[in-house]
């Protein structure tokens, strides 16, 4: 199918008004960004209860209204998480190391974070580093081609490395989440 941008804009507005569900899901998301830009305005608690509402009842309209579709996309989504993570794509892993090059960048000039918060990532990025080092260094020494994902998984320390990246990433993040949400509680109830 090659549609230009416009071909592919138009097709949408074909899609928004063709239906009375799509009408309907159109209005409902129109009124959801409605509600919060005046929420930028007033700053009110019952405009945010309000967006939050709109939000959920979306979510719960969805999911009643589509059970089996759901459900189904909820088996394919965490297929896919268990897929990637057993056999996880190169392409990924690179994104993954750019996402680790920003939060080192942040951490860096980050006036925030405690000084052991700023250990513990400096000392996740670096074993990070270290590992997406060595999956380059091994796939070029061995003449693994990193788009090749089926000779990829043949080589068992690329496979164990990218696989312990995405772990150690998990832990840190885990981590930083109950890191943020314990200084988040300790500011609200000291």
């Amino acid at each position: 199918m090659n549609l230009s941008l416009i071909d592919k804009i138009g097709t949408i507005f074909k899609y928004i008004f063709s239906s009375f569900l799509s009408i309907e899901m159109f209005i409902m998301s129109l009124l959801l960004f409605i509600i919060l830009v005046v929420n930028l305005k007033r700053k009110n608690t019952f405009v945010q209860m309000l967006a939050i509402g709109v939000y959920i009842g979306f979510i719960i309209g969805i999911f009643v209204s589509y059970t089996t579709y759901v459900k189904t996309c909820v088996d394919s989504f965490i297929k896919g998480v268990m897929n990637y993570i057993y056999f996880p794509s190169p392409i990924v892993y690179f994104f993954i190391i750019v996402f680790v090059t920003v939060m080192i960048l942040i951490t860096l000039f980050s006036k925030k974070l405690t000084m052991f918060k700023k250990v513990i990532n400096y000392l996740f990025f670096s074993t990070l580093y270290f590992l997406f080092m060595s999956f380059i260094a091994l796939g070029a020494y061995h003449g693994v081609d990193l788009v090749d994902t089926s000779v990829l998984y043949q080589n068992d320390t690329i496979l164990s490395i990218v696989q312990i990246s995405n772990f150690l990433l998990l832990i840190w993040l885990i981590y930083t989440g109950f890191y943020h949400l314990y200084k988040h509680f300790k500011k609200k109830y000291d």
